[in-house]
Parts: C-alpha cells; sequence; structure tokens
C-alpha cells in the first residue's frame, strides 16, 4: 500500500487470542472503571490502530501539547484530545491503581489501561482551544463540560470487541488496507459524513473517483447530534447509492464507531489522519467540514492544513455543490455562472420534508434514498 500509517506503524494494542482468556481472568481482580459506550469505542479505535499513533487514552502532557501545539510530545501532527473520563466516585480508586479495567454497561471487563496519569483539566481552557468557543450550545462543548472532571491516561489493551450494533458496517484498518490491495487500488479517496447522501455528495464522490482508483465512503456510527439521521438510516441511505448506483469494484462502504465532536478545522485534520490510518491516499474537505452552526468560517477547516507539514495524505478541498436550475445539473461556484439560480442542497431541509411527507425533488435527493430515509423519519 502506498499510504503509511501516521506515525509509520499500524498500533496493534489488541490481546492476542491465546492469551484472553486469562487476561479476561486478571482483568476481573482489576479495580473497575464503568466506561460509556463511546469511550469503549474509542479504546477499541486505539487498539485496531484507526488513531495511530496514539497507543492509549491521553495523558495530560500529551493533552497539552495537541490542545497548544497541534502535536503530540513525540512530534507527530494529532489535533483532536483523545480521554477516559473518570467519574469523581472513581477517582481515588483509579489514583491507587497501576491499571483498571474498563467495564460495559454490563459489568464486563472490555480494555485495560495502564494508569500513567489521572489529572483534572481546566475545562474551559480545554473547550476554548479545542472547539474555538465555550458556548454550551456547541454540541462538543456541551458534551465536554458535562463530562466528569477527571481523565485517566495511559496504554490501552483491548480483551474483546465492546458491543457494537453496527458490527455488521464497520472493518478495521488491516481489513480496508487489505481490502485496497486485493481491489489493485493505488489510489484511495475518504469521504467523510455523519449524515445521509443527497446530490451533492454524490457529486463530490464522482468528481473524487474520476482522479482516484477507489472511494471509501465512511461514515460516523458514534453518538450525533439529536436532530442528525440515526446511524441506521445513513448506513441504509447509502447501501442503496453504492449498491445501484456506483461501480462495484471502486467503492467500499465501512463506517467508524466514533463519536462526533463537531469540532471544526481540528476535526478536520483528525478525520483526515485517520483515513490515512484505514489506508487513504487522498481525503475529501469540504465547505465547512465537520461544523455546526456558525461556529466556524465555511472554509476554516481547508485553511489549516496550509499551517500544517506534509501529513502524507493528500487533502482535496472543494467548495460546496448546488442544483444550477439554468444549467439544469449539478455544480460549485468554480464551474457555475449563475449565482441567482442556485438551490443550495441542505439535509436539515430535506429532514422537514420527510417529516412532512413531502417527497423531496429528484435533482436534491434520489428518489430511491428519499423513499428510504422516509421509513426512519415517518414517526
Amino acid at each position: 500500500m502506498p499510504s503509511l500509517p501516521h506515525g509509520g506503524v499500524l498500533v496493534n494494542r489488541m490481546v492476542p487470542p491465546e492469551a484472553a482468556a486469562e487476561e479476561q481472568r486478571r482483568a476481573a481482580s482489576l479495580p473497575a472503571l464503568p466506561t460509556d459506550r463511546d469511550t469503549l469505542w474509542d479504546a477499541e479505535k486505539i487498539a485496531i490502530g484507526a488513531f495511530s499513533p496514539l497507543t492509549g487514552f491521553m495523558t495530560f502532557e500529551q493533552l497539552k501539547s495537541v490542545v497548544d501545539d497541534l502535536r503530540l510530545p513525540s512530534g507527530e501532527v494529532w489535533s483532536m484530545p483523545i480521554l477516559c473520563p473518570v467519574p469523581d466516585e472513581f477517582v481515588d480508586k483509579v489514583q491507587a491503581a497501576k491499571e483498571v479495567a474498563l467495564t460495559d454497561q454490563r459489568g464486563q471487563p472490555v480494555a485495560v489501561v495502564q494508569v500513567h496519569d489521572v489529572f483534572r483539566p481546566d475545562k474551559r481552557w480545554l473547550v476554548k482551544e479545542v472547539f474555538g468557543t465555550d458556548d454550551e450550545k456547541h454540541p462538543g462543548v456541551a458534551r465536554v463540560l458535562g463530562e466528569p472532571d477527571w481523565y485517566l491516561g495511559g496504554e490501552v489493551a483491548l480483551l474483546q470487541p465492546p458491543e457494537n450494533p453496527y458490527r455488521q458496517w464497520e472493518m478495521t484498518p488491516s481489513q480496508t488496507r487489505a481490502y485496497f490491495e486485493r481491489m489493485g487500488w493505488q489510489t484511495v479517496v475518504g469521504f467523510q459524513t455523519r449524515n445521509a447522501p443527497h446530490r451533492a455528495h454524490e457529486y463530490l464522490q464522482r468528481c473524487a473517483l474520476e482522479f482516484c482508483d477507489g472511494l471509501l465512503i465512511q461514515p460516523i456510527m458514534g453518538t450525533k447530534k439529536g436532530d442528525d439521521f440515526p446511524t441506521e438510516a445513513i448506513m441504509a441511505a447509502y447501501e442503496v447509492l453504492v449498491r445501484q448506483f456506483y461501480p462495484a469494484d471502486r467503492v467500499l462502504l465501512s463506517g467508524i464507531t466514533t463519536w462526533m465532536r463537531y469540532g471544526g478545522p481540528r476535526e478536520a485534520v483528525f478525520h483526515a489522519l485517520f483515513r490515512k490510518n484505514y489506508g487513504c491516499t487522498h481525503f475529501i474537505v469540504g465547505r465547512d467540514h465537520a461544523g455546526v452552526g456558525n461556529y466556524y468560517d465555511p472554509y476554516a477547516a481547508q485553511r489549516i492544513f496550509d499551517e500544517l507539514p506534509d501529513l502524507g495524505i493528500t487533502i482535496l478541498k472543494v467548495t460546496a455543490a448546488f442544483y444550477c436550475e439554468r444549467c439544469g445539473c449539478l455544480a460549485t461556484e468554480k464551474t457555475c455562472g449563475h449565482p441567482k439560480e442556485r438551490r443550495n442542497i441542505s439535509m436539515t431541509a430535506l429532514r422537514t420534508m420527510l417529516r412532512n411527507g413531502e417527497m423531496p425533488p429528484p435533482e436534491l435527493i434520489r428518489p430511491e434514498i428519499a423513499e428510504t430515509l422516509r421509513r426512519f423519519v415517518a414517526h
């Protein structure tokens, strides 16, 4: 594969199958830290190498380096905190331990974390630097401020995959890389989405496929805003698009279970880096990538890459696509000269139409996809 993992090596922190039973027994004797679903999924992403070069949840030293300098202490570019919250009632127990077991909602150990650091950062500093705001209406800010104040930093060993209702749609970085190699793809473009596909998304994907061998469509399948489509709807809609309208040998649909941060420019870098780990050589960054509301300049997520060294993945900076009544097709401001005849495509507006029982115009979203989505908003 032409694309090396970030840091040069695909991290593997999974306990080997032959040692799993013994490690499970040992984990049962360790102090237990009840852990939410998204944190367990991030532990898995660390263990399978999706977040290479991270080998564990961040210590305060790593967090401060990432927040202040967009780099890990070891020098690699990294932009988003990957943290393990510790509720107040568990802080003393975790501080006194050398290792803790992260447990799921059934109390089963999923991972073991070496206790390198237990720390309490200034949350206002954290959210202002990462999200550019401390406004609690921002979903990422609200989540971080609503978490426990303490965090655990240390290396992760994954005992077993956490419970995942979306497992059928998810491949590991090793699996996607093997797939790309098997298909003979030398260049692979990654497409980030938290939403179902409309015509503008499809336009950008098709443009990218004109000069890359393959396309990885990788929707975020962790927690999103309440008004976003549910993961099942997004994946069902993309299955229709990929199966019915794209060449079978050039597109792979495989999601990732991590939570949507809505972190604008910093999250765009994060998205690019972990797509590099999955084997992508190119990555699409569009207008207001990973944005929400009016918190970010529409093209700040593209400009941030100009301030960084070569990341080992080519960033494709694209403008927003729309339907032009005069042109009679999808276009962008680079290809259309009719500013007064453009119809912007908004998934928020399309969701509203579907909830109201209306069928959106086919030039904005394919009828087959709209019909699929309507099943999920009927009630």
